[in-house]
């Protein structure tokens, strides 16, 4: 093979290693299964990366498509990419103007021609072309254009989800680029990324609280026993501070406003100490703006339904489930991952109401992709699983 750096740029290279390509890059050697014969010029640009020249061969890709965020996972890298699952778009020519942080700036703030949208509600995809171009954006931000190396993608979903929704999801990865597209359910890939060993015979029990569900789950040799989903999540809490700042404060807020709320003072258990902060909104008697100062306790009222409805669906849950992993789940306890384990004091809130200890992962909302990154090594498994096997007609 010719010496790339004697090479002048633009001239083509020739290997001796047919079919692949051998290019050095500070003193790396990387075969790429790519024509015999490529120009400098052209290695440029598609395969450059930090300075250094390289290409993924077929890269694995692990994806946690929330309702709120989507955080994407690349084997060998960790997590790349944690962006909000919002897209602005153009109405009249369907052009997108933003997608992730920066459309997510947009809601609630856009002109008539412009709208700042949410493709999934409640876990599951609810505008499956505005979803599709959306994840097609995040795996060429992550992975790269290039059509000759579309990577294996496994996509976390709800557990309980029907096959109508698995087959949307399926569909819009592979239409995004996805050489082949895995499932996998989110509460396994929440226990996988809390770091439980879920292939002992012991019961473990899982509730991940995410945006738009709660999944509660107990997990026995690497399977799930028993399980609920809930769409009572992170947006339930926001619409219930809505709905309450309406009710007790005669104010109309919007999601943003909601969600800060949420975030700084929300609670789910008695602070030692109330914080307050800051409210503002539209007046809904005199229709002018208006700002008030609310309390913790104002929001552990507001938040009093969605949480009791999750203590609910924990305890249906446990009801289900064999003595023996009962046992188990009473010592081991339960853990507690997802965005809205953040919330003040849910751990203790649940604790209370079930009796059993509650801990929160350290990374409770990126369990769930570090869980489906860490699947990747056992691809061959996930494939043979059950929300993976292909069903016959009738």
């Amino acid at each position: 093979m010719e010496n790339l750096s004697d090479h002048p740029p633009g001239a083509p290279v020739k290997s001796n290693v047919a079919p692949a390509c051998c290019i050095a890059a500070k003193y790396h050697l990387i075969f790429l299964p790519i024509e015999d014969i490529i120009t400098l010029s052209e290695k440029r640009k598609i395969f450059k990366n930090e300075g250094v020249i390289c290409m993924a061969l077929g890269s694995e890709v692990g994806i946690d498509l929330g309702t709120a965020n989507v955080l994407v996972y690349i084997k060998g890298k960790g997590i790349v990419l944690d962006e909000p699952s919002v897209v602005a778009l153009n109405r009249d020519t369907e052009e997108i103007l933003a997608v992730g942080e920066e459309a997510r700036q947009m809601l609630g703030r856009t002109p008539s021609n412009i709208v700042a949208v949410r493709p999934l509600r409640d876990g599951v995809i609810s505008d499956y072309d505005i979803t599709e171009r959306m994840l097609k954006y995040f795996i060429r931000k992550t992975c790269g254009s290039s059509r000759l190396f579309r990577p294996k993608i496994m996509v976390c979903v709800p557990s309980g989800v029907t096959e109508v929704e698995k087959r949307a999801v399926r569909e819009a990865a592979a239409e995004a680029g996805g050489k082949a597209v895995y499932l996998m359910e989110e509460p396994v890939a929440a226990a996988i990324g809390a770091g439980l060993d879920i292939s002992r015979p012991d019961g473990c029990m899982v509730i991940d609280i995410g945006g738009g569900t709660t999944d509660v789950a107990v997990i026995s040799l690497s399977g799930i026993v028993t399980s609920a989903s809930v769409k009572v999540a992170g947006d339930k809490f926001d619409e219930a501070i809505i709905k309450y700042m309406r009710k007790e404060h005669k104010l109309y807020i919007g999601e943003r406003t909601a969600e800060d709320m949420k975030i700084h003072i929300g609670t789910a258990y008695p602070r030692a100490d109330i914080v307050t902060r800051e409210c503002r909104g539209r007046d809904l008697v005199t229709g002018l703006p208006k700002s008030i100062e609310i309390t913790s306790t104002d929001m552990m009222e507001a938040l009093r339904e969605p949480l009791a409805t999750i203590c609910e669906t924990a305890h249906s849950v446990l009801e289900r489930t064999p003595p023996e992993l009962s046992a188990d789940i009473s010592t081991g306890g339960i853990m507690l991952t997802g965005g809205g384990a953040l919330l003040y004091g849910i751990d203790r809130r649940i604790s209370e109401e079930m009796g059993i200890p509650v801990q929160i992962a350290e990374n409770p909302q990126s369990c769930v992709a570090i869980g489906t990154g860490k699947a990747l090594l056992s691809l061959d498994m996930m494939e043979k699983g059950p929300i993976n096997r292909k069903k016959p007609y009738a």
